[in-house]
């Protein structure tokens, strides 16, 4: 069975095209940026991060992947050092989304008291929410075992729990029999309108 990363990736490949214009709202590592990425060559890639570690090595990763970065004016990858609370100072007023992925925590091998937090990590999701295409996908993986990290996922739970089944279709998959906190998935599918 797929971890709680592997299935957000699909859950994001079944909808992302090759021109699609995608979010990575937490840079870290740059793993996930380079994923969508290569899912949407002729599209266009944000990744957002407040660490500018987190933008250096997510830089560096996509150099290394022979992607171009900045020579291009219409580089598929734009690096933002900010928030993603704050997306939308950064995008087009009429970037439409196709699709999103959030790692939420802290940035592996860095400042554990770094994280994210539960009110910043819900206003990037409504910010997305009001720019997704009918048909697009948001994942969040939770990485809740650290301090905050619990009531960070619960904030989430609670709200997302709370969104209109008319307009979107939201699920949770973990691991349930594994030790040490298994990271959750939240996926949100935005349902087309009803035609009628």
């Amino acid at each position: 069975m797929l971890n709680a990363r592997e299935f957000s990736h699909r859950l994001l490949q079944e909808v992302i095209t090759p021109a699609s214009t995608v979010i990575d709202a937490t840079a870290g590592n740059g793993h996930d940026t380079l994923f969508l990425a290569r899912l949407a060559p002729a599209g266009r890639v944000y990744a957002f991060d407040i660490q500018a570690a987190a933008i250096e090595q997510t830089r560096q990763r996509l150099a290394r992947h022979a992607l171009a970065w900045p020579t291009e004016p219409a580089a598929p990858v734009t690096l933002i050092h900010d928030s993603h609370a704050r997306l939308d100072r950064h995008l087009p007023a009429d970037e439409a989304v196709c699709a999103a992925i959030f790692n939420l925590g802290y940035l592996p091998g860095s400042d554990k008291s770094v994280i994210t937090q539960g009110e910043s990590t819900w206003r990037a999701v409504e910010s997305i929410q009001a720019r997704l295409r009918p048909g697009g996908r948001i994942a969040i993986v939770a990485y809740h075992g650290h301090d905050g990290g619990a009531d960070e996922m619960a904030l989430l739970q609670r709200r997302l729990a709370a969104l209109d089944a008319r307009q979107w279709q939201v699920l949770q998959y973990q691991f349930i029999n594994q030790p040490n906190c298994p990271p959750v998935c939240f996926g949100i599918s935005k349902k087309a309108p009803e035609r009628g």
